[in-house]
């Protein structure tokens, strides 16, 4: 059976968070992961500019996916990307209704703290990126790991871990000789731990 897999967009997301697991599941798909992998806003619209000013055309809005990213972006700075979805309310609560629908969710840096305001974190390990460490140990126990894997609920370090991330998937999911053939093509080495409650 075909994962779903879609990637939210939001104002002020980080490139990256969104971008590394985006390109990392396609190669997986490319090289025999059964999955499909689109970008995806909470409402529709024509384009999403991220926290660095790339500006993304979204491929629809959010579904019912079997597993959703969740970047991050903007916590830091109190404003925009994660600070402002947090603020409104809106995304974390679509979030936890597609949890509570089966989605297996898994959060880039800061979408950690989109994941705890969806109440998705309480009592289970995580991570976020350093800046947000304080503020995760507010509502769950902090891991020092590149990687929490927690079942349905997946969370990685700061921007580029959200890579280690998704390779992570494809090894669990798919098989070690799958995420190793993609970290060769992307010529990325695989670093950090990954901790599996």
């Amino acid at each position: 059976m075909t994962t779903d897999v879609e990637v939210l967009l939001f104002e002020g997301f980080d490139e990256l968070d969104a971008v590394g697991p985006y390109e990392v599941l396609d190669n997986g798909r490319r090289h025999g992961a059964d999955l499909t992998v689109s970008t995806v806003t909470l409402a529709p619209t024509e384009s999403v500019t991220a926290s660095h000013g790339l500006t993304v055309v979204p491929d629809g809005t959010l579904g019912q996916p079997d597993l959703l990213v969740v970047p991050g972006g903007g916590w830091s700075a109190g404003e925009g990307g994660v600070a402002t979805a947090v603020e409104k309310g809106e995304i974390p609560a679509a979030v936890a209704e597609r949890h509570d629908d089966g989605a297996a969710v898994a959060s880039v840096c800061t979408g950690a703290m989109i994941l705890a305001e969806a109440g998705l974190l309480d009592g289970r390990p995580a991570t976020t990126h350093h800046v947000a460490h304080e503020d995760l140990a507010e509502v769950t126990e902090r891991i020092d790991a590149r990687v929490v894997d927690d079942g349905e609920v997946l969370t990685a370090a700061g921007v580029t871990s959200g890579i280690d991330l998704a390779l992570w998937l494809l090894e669990r999911d798919y098989g070690e000789s799958v995420a190793r053939t993609v970290a060769r093509e992307m010529e990325y080495e695989r670093r950090g731990d990954v901790y599996a409650d």
